[in-house]
């Protein structure tokens, strides 16, 4: 796989299953370099196999599609004129969408009431003055921003509490009306006022109001209510328990269905065709910011009781996309394990079974009567429906294949024993030809995260141009059960550094075609920390490559959007044990030519992390370079602009070729 080969990743969307069974719809994108976006439409699958999938809509970035509940239409979110997310609506076989919404802000997400008449949605209200809301006034002219709390910003979004996120409802349009024309200039009486132009066929009606952001919304059963999540983002001490509430359709009225002294932080919650309400969500601790390995589980409501269906310890039902779907009076799960990610059924006893599993990734999943369709990533392509039935499963699509026209290697799984007997289990992919091989370590962000099994663009592109890769999930990571990834709590920098380590030391052991000789490092995020961290501690690399790290504790508190919180958790309070655990403490220990690479607008680790860090080395006389990206985020290497994505991997393997070249 090639640089520019990224715009082969074709990523599939959360399907939506019409109510009878009979078909599916999905979003499908993918980068565009040329159009320097990512692209996509929705598409419509046809479960009997009695038509090829079809795009039904033309947009440039339409997602989220949510059908009626008489399968008839399909609402989802496209950018309008200004590029704001919008909520449409169209018919379900096809035709011209009709724009929903018209929020200065645009919309984050949607939802079907029960008789399919209205939409409830969530959009950020600016506050007066702010955010274009005043026409010629500029961001660098508004009125200073005031805050009193912990929070106030937020990777890819920025301020957040003078914009908080809040609770509407809007009529669903009807899809087959005359729309509404603008008169010309010309056929307008002299005097006339300018006619507007109109977009809401009906005005939206506000449901929440204050300081608070909402979100997660659903409706209740019988429709009379609007089920949210509250964020009390103005609050002084860092908390991430979530307060659950029922918003009255007519009036507003709320009342708290889940409060914050039950202690669980909130990822999803799902209404049950029954009225029941389900979630997932994770026990916050006796702070309420307990977020290291964060087990999350799958509860039940019962009058106003969270009743825990499965165990934390065990599965881990965390992995970002995760949500709860039905299938009878079952409930529908996704649980990461082993770099894997499988589809489980849970009864309301709480007994489980597997409904997909095996080399593959759940990415999504809905359903209807007995029909489940899963988006998946496989080792062959970035995203796949399948349908599961009574016949078995089988694809309903194939978008990989443009992707299995590249050169792509299958990895080779692993298992290594660290030098404390810990099994440590990753992969190793390897060029063609005998080698020896130049070898490079990635390490993973997260912590809690994990290098999984689909097809990874970071290890085609540097095993396409002539490197063995190493990557394993060490301890810390996600997928191996809880124990396992809260065993680096307040240790950062001690097993998860021999594991990373022994590991690559197995492996190159092991295979000839490695030259053990000829190494380098690298890794983003907790990985840029991880890498910060072993060129400190060991001077055999040839190079390391330190991206969007998280460099120094001490000043994240005060800059990173979790700062509050994510260094109390993973290193602790006291100076001593920060010191202890501070890459940024070792920089002078370092003699790694080292490539330090940052975003300029990342929130998660700020750009600080990254020049204090750089100039450190160069203090400390290191050979160091640095490559900050204009206008990306934290999100730059899977979700940034795609010139952006390939000059990343371009600048990659420039640094690469002048320190560790292919012989």
């Amino acid at each position: 796989m090639r640089t520019a080969d990224i715009e082969k990743l074709v990523s599939v969307s959360r399907p939506a299953v019409a109510p009878d069974g009979s078909f599916a719809i999905a979003a499908v994108s993918h980068p565009d370099v040329r159009a320097n976006a990512d692209v996509g439409q929705l598409w419509r699958f046809e479960l009997d196999g009695a038509r090829p999938p079809r795009r039904l809509t033309r947009g440039t970035a339409d997602r989220a599609p949510r059908l009626s509940p008489d399968g008839a239409l399909v609402a989802f979110l496209r950018g309008d004129a200004k590029g704001r997310p919008q909520l449409h609506v169209a018919a379900a076989d096809g035709g011209e969408p009709v724009q929903v919404t018209d929020e200065p802000l645009g919309v984050s997400e949607h939802c079907w009431s029960p008789d399919g008449t209205r939409f409830a949605f969530v959009a950020r209200v600016p506050e007066p003055g702010r955010y274009g809301s005043v026409e010629g006034l500029e961001a660098a002219a508004e009125a200073p921003r005031h805050i009193t709390g912990l929070r106030w910003h937020a990777n890819g979004l920025g301020y957040m509490a003078d914009r908080p996120a809040h609770v509407f409802t809007v009529p669903v349009p009807d899809v087959l009306a005359e729309p509404l024309y603008v008169a010309a200039p010309a056929l307008r009486e002299e005097g006339d006022p300018e006619p507007a132009k109109t977009v809401v066929p009906a005005a939206s009606t506000r449901l929440s109001f204050g300081g608070a952001s909402y979100g997660g919304v659903v409706f209740s059963a019988d429709g009379t209510e609007v089920l949210a999540g509250v964020d009390e983002i103005e609050t002084r001490a860092p908390d991430l328990r979530t307060r659950l509430v029922a918003i009255a359709v007519d009036g507003g009225a709320q009342r708290e269905i889940l409060d914050i002294g039950a202690n669980l932080s909130v990822n999803e919650l799902a209404v049950l065709p029954d009225g029941a309400v389900a979630l997932l969500a994770s026990d916050a601790g006796a702070g309420g910011i307990d977020f290291v390995a964060p087990g999350v589980a799958l509860f039940l409501l019962r009058d106003g009781v969270p009743e825990r269906l499965t165990d934390p310890e065990e599965l881990d039902l965390g992995e970002v996309g995760s949500h709860i779907g039905t299938i009878g009076d079952d409930l529908l799960v996704q649980d990461r394990r082993r770099g894997r990610v499988r589809l489980l059924r849970v009864t309301r006893g709480g007994e489980l079974s597997e409904v997909l599993g095996g080399d593959l990734e759940v990415q999504g999943h809905g359903s209807a009567g007995d029909r489940i369709v899963a988006a998946v990533a496989t080792p062959e392509s970035f995203g796949e429906l399948v349908l599961i039935d009574g016949d078995g499963t089988r694809p309903l699509s194939d978008f990989g294949a443009a992707l299995r026209a590249t050169t792509l290697v299958s990895p080779r799984e692993v298992t290594i024993a660290a030098r404390d007997g810990y099994e440590v289990h990753g992969w190793i992919a390897t060029p063609t030809g005998e080698g020896p091989h130049p070898v490079l370590l990635n390490i993973h962000g997260g912590p809690f995260a994990q290098y999984g099994v689909h097809v990874f663009d970071e290890t085609q592109v540097l095993v396409d141009a002539g490197y063995a890769v190493v990557y394993c999930n060490p301890r810390g990571s996600a997928g191996y059960g809880r124990a396992h990834g809260r065993s680096i709590r307040g240790a950062m920098g001690t097993v998860d550094y021999t594991d990373v380590i022994d590991f690559l030391d197995g492996v190159v052991a092991d295979d000839e075609s490695l030259d053990g000789s000829r190494v380098g490092v690298m890794g983003g995020s907790y990985g840029g920390y991880m890498t910060a961290w072993v060129i400190a501690h060991e001077h055999r690399f040839a190079g390391a490559i330190v991206e969007r790290g998280f460099l120094d504790p001490v000043s994240f508190q005060g800059t990173s959007d979790i700062g509050s919180f994510f260094g109390d958790e993973y290193v602790g309070t006291s100076p001593e044990a920060i010191q202890a655990q501070s890459p940024m403490a070792r920089a002078g220990d370092v003699s790694t030519p080292t490539l330090v690479m940052h975003s300029e607008l990342d929130l998660r680790c700020p750009l600080e992390q990254a020049t204090r860090y750089y100039v450190a080395l160069k203090r400390a006389g290191v050979e160091a370079e640095m490559l900050i990206f204009p206008g990306e985020n934290h999100e730059l290497s899977r979700g940034g602009q795609p010139r952006h994505r390939v000059q990343r991997f371009e600048a990659i393997l420039d640094w690469w070729a002048r320190r560790l070249p292919v012989r």
